[in-house]
């Protein structure tokens, strides 16, 4: 999620360099708080219609890349005789002033049957919202929006954010019994154009 921070058109003049990313089993996305955008609302009847609309021209530019944009849907992939289940949601989140589109009901229904499921959802808070308590069959959730503010240290064994007293699980691996929630930090940057102490991420994790 947040392929942008304030507008669809953000994104055109990246297009040739983020298209170049593939995977032999097709490249997830979904939306996240950004996506929505802060378009001038009085062009709109309310602030919902905006943000579809913005979001309408970011899904657009998922699609020029080759995404595969996930909207409260899910989709499985096959690696020898297993399936896996990849559920996205649209931003859902359980703190006041972000928006909040996302459907987890709707985009696990096709999926139930599938074994192993990874849930894709932007804001880390929907985790604990709504994903241990009632998805409990959802084994691994991806989410970002942290950025880890940007801002702090980690050494082994101990990581600091000022973000942590906003955000109870805002980098790196969580877990609650069997379910697990990673929390990546992103590489770009919203306000502040840099970082301290909190580097950008890729993540790479390997399923055993």
């Amino acid at each position: 999620g947040d392929l942008v921070n304030y507008t669809a058109r953000e994104m055109e003049a990246y297009i040739p360099m983020f298209s170049t990313l593939k995977s032999r089993h097709g490249v997830f996305s979904i939306l996240g708080n950004h996506d929505y955008g802060f378009p001038k609302f009085e062009t709109f009847t309310n602030i919902k219609e905006a943000h579809m609309a913005n979001a309408a021209e970011v899904e657009t530019s998922h699609q020029a890349l080759g995404w595969r944009l996930l909207r409260n849907e899910s989709e499985s992939i096959t690696i020898g005789d297993e399936s896996i289940a990849i559920i996205g949601v649209e931003n859902i989140s359980a703190r006041a002033g972000f928006p909040s589109y996302g459907n987890l009901s709707k985009a696990y229904e096709s999926s139930k049957q599938i074994p192993f499921k990874i849930l894709m959802s932007h804001d880390p808070s929907h985790w604990d919202a709504e994903v241990t308590s009632g998805f409990k069959d959802i084994q691994l959730t991806l989410s970002g929006h942290t950025h880890g503010m940007q801002f702090g240290f980690e050494i082994p064994g101990f990581k600091w954010s000022p973000v942590k007293y906003i955000y109870k699980q805002w980098a790196g691996l969580y877990q609650d019994n069997h379910q697990k929630l990673y929390v990546n930090r992103g590489f770009g940057f919203i306000g502040y154009p840099g970082r301290v102490g909190i580097l950008p991420e890729i993540t790479v994790i390997e399923l055993v």
